[in-house]
């Protein structure tokens, strides 16, 4: 069972600052880096725009609250204009952000748990209605449960597990993200497979087999 298929199309937060008039503006994505490294925001929102919605769904689900995803892409590219004359093009934009993104994730789970703070807000759960209520509610259950063993992975599973079993990144993907070797990430999903069936199992429920 996943949390919101891969390419579910989620609500995008506007980053304000870099969005301003930008129709005189063109190019490919590199000339857009170029010119955004010379401190050219339109450039820079035209890359915001190219990449947001895929930022704000792997926030969504690494936090599961709107709130704070929305909060973890703003950071993400405040950070990203801050540090994009660093960026070498070694990594494609798209990883970069990634990397960034779930950094900041990370650290919004650590100061959530430091506070005892718990998101209530969880927009990972799809809305699941029909002609059996009694289905859907207990669907939902289900896709909690789920919610829940996933929240509970340390913060190396989880972003692991978030990147390849939700967000459909393949093992070198994932690796170039968190930048450690694809063998360790291949370890990970092991680790985080093992986990959330136990997890799961606790509650009474049963999420498949190994390669589920």
């Amino acid at each position: 069972m996943q949390l919101v298929a891969a390419n579910a199309a989620f609500p995008i937060p506007c980053v304000g600052y870099f969005m301003g008039d930008a129709t005189a503006i063109e190019g490919s994505e590199e000339e857009l880096i170029q010119r955004a490294k010379t401190g050219d925001r339109a450039a820079f929102g035209i890359l915001v725009r190219a990449h947001q919605g895929r930022t704000f769904g792997l926030a969504v689900r690494m936090l599961g609250a709107r709130s704070e995803a929305e909060d973890a892409v703003q950071e993400t590219y405040l950070r990203a204009w801050r540090a994009l004359r660093y960026y070498d093009g070694r990594a494609a934009l798209s990883t970069w952000l990634h990397r960034i993104c779930v950094n900041v994730c990370l650290n919004i789970i650590r100061r959530r748990r430091r506070s005892k703070h718990q998101a209530v807000e969880d927009i990972r759960l799809p809305a699941l209605d029909g002609p059996d209520p009694a289905a859907a509610a207990e669907s939902r259950r289900r896709f909690q449960v789920v919610a829940a063993a996933v929240d509970g992975l340390s913060p190396s599973l989880r972003s692991t597990a978030v990147l390849v079993l939700l967000e459909g990144a393949s093992l070198a993907e994932a690796a170039e993200v968190l930048g450690c070797p694809e063998g360790t990430v291949a370890w990970r999903i092991h680790e985080a497979r093992r986990k959330l069936r136990e997890a799961v199992r606790a509650a009474g429920e049963d999420i498949g087999g190994e390669g589920s």
